[in-house]
């Protein structure tokens, strides 16, 4: 029968437990002499791990004096347009104007066919003086008693008929004239010789533009900025300027729109501007003090109030709220800031209001370190 192993006398096996024993208690040494022996300051360690302040650039602005501008697009309109009627109706004799054409106020545009006009008016006149002599000779023989009232009562009707037909003989001659209404230009004409024309009949259309007049719609709440009398610039969409002034400012507004109607006159004399034109309008509202600066520095808060970071004198960051007081190309005019401010250039995205920052001036920045 065979014997168990055993291995309390092997030397081999004895000797690797010892190995491993010493191996263990030499790593548990070695990962806890950290603790009792440290290689580093504490101390050091803590400071590098507090928070540095946050670098901005920042840029000293000023307050200017600004003026405030009310700003609209608009159209040129003409002083007035007219159409050109015709007075009565009959056939065209001559025309005396083409389109396009400058006429003054009276000045003949065409003329009708006059000869059944021409006898009306001496049948009319015929029966005239033959109604004043009637009532004349009856007016005679009632003094001395011959006619009697009734008799010259109906001479007198008779010649006031007469002379009733005679004024509208005379009337429809002078209306056989079609006249320019007021000092234009013939914009449309359509009207030739031979044509036959009804009295009413829209035959052209007549515009004067010295002045213009522009028109604009104006918001409530800009309502109450403008008034008549103020001076308006005016730049039309053909690159000319004109200096005009408010000639009314409307006070029942548009119901789909809600805004007012206001005009600007524009003197154009020499009629270089044609009507029916773009035209931005300014109008300067008044003088502020406001710091120009760049729209990509604007920021909305918390609350969502418009507004700039600044940094104070003691390195931290404030915010104010802006109003935009004029905008260009380049840049806006804003009021709410003080006189004098470090406005963040840079940066002011990553900080708060009431954080301390590191802050560096534009030219620091731009010249760099020596």
């Amino acid at each position: 029968m065979a014997e168990p192993l055993e291995f309390s006398s092997d030397r081999g096996a004895s000797r690797s437990f010892w190995i491993a024993l010493v191996l263990t208690l030499a790593l548990v040494g070695w990962m806890g002499s950290g603790l009792f022996f440290p290689s580093y300051d504490t101390t050091e360690t803590v400071e590098r791990g507090a928070p540095q302040p946050i670098s901005v650039t920042v840029a000293t602005s000023v307050a200017e004096p600004v003026t405030q501008v009310f700003q609209a697009e608009g159209q040129a309109l003409p002083d007035r347009d007219t159409a050109i009627r015709a007075e009565t109706s009959g056939q065209i004799a001559e025309v005396f104007v083409t389109k396009g054409q400058n006429v003054d106020a009276g000045a003949a545009i065409a003329r009708f066919e006059t000869r059944e006009r021409e006898a009306d008016l001496e049948r009319a006149k015929a029966e005239l003086d033959r109604a004043q002599l009637d009532f004349e000779n009856t007016s005679s023989l009632r003094d001395r008693g011959i006619a009697t009232t009734t008799q010259l009562s109906v001479a007198e009707a008779a010649f006031a008929a007469a002379r009733s037909q005679y004024t509208a003989a005379l009337e429809a001659l002078s209306n056989t004239t079609i006249t320019a209404p007021f000092k234009g230009r013939i914009e449309t004409l359509d009207l030739d010789s031979g044509e036959f024309i009804q009295a009413g009949g829209e035959v052209g259309r007549i515009v004067d533009n010295t002045p213009l007049t522009i028109a604009i719609q104006v918001p409530q709440q800009s309502l109450r900025q403008l008034q008549n009398g103020q001076p308006a610039r005016v730049r039309f969409i053909t690159g000319e300027e004109r200096q005009g002034a408010v000639s009314f400012v409307g006070t029942s507004a548009a119901s789909e729109t809600r805004t007012f109607l206001t005009e600007i006159d524009v003197p154009n004399t020499d009629g270089a501007i044609p009507a029916g034109i773009s035209a931005e309008i300014q109008i300067p509202l008044g003088t502020v003090d406001a710091h120009f600066l760049s729209p990509s520095i604007v920021s909305l808060n918390p609350d969502g109030a418009l507004g700039v970071k600044t940094v104070d004198d003691d390195d931290t960051v404030r915010f104010f709220a802006i109003k935009l007081a004029r905008a260009q190309i380049d840049g806006i005019w804003v009021t709410g800031l003080p006189d004098t401010a470090r406005v963040i250039t840079v940066g002011q995205g990553y900080v708060n209001d009431g954080e301390i920052v590191s802050p560096q001036s534009e030219i620091d920045v731009a010249s760099g370190p020596n």
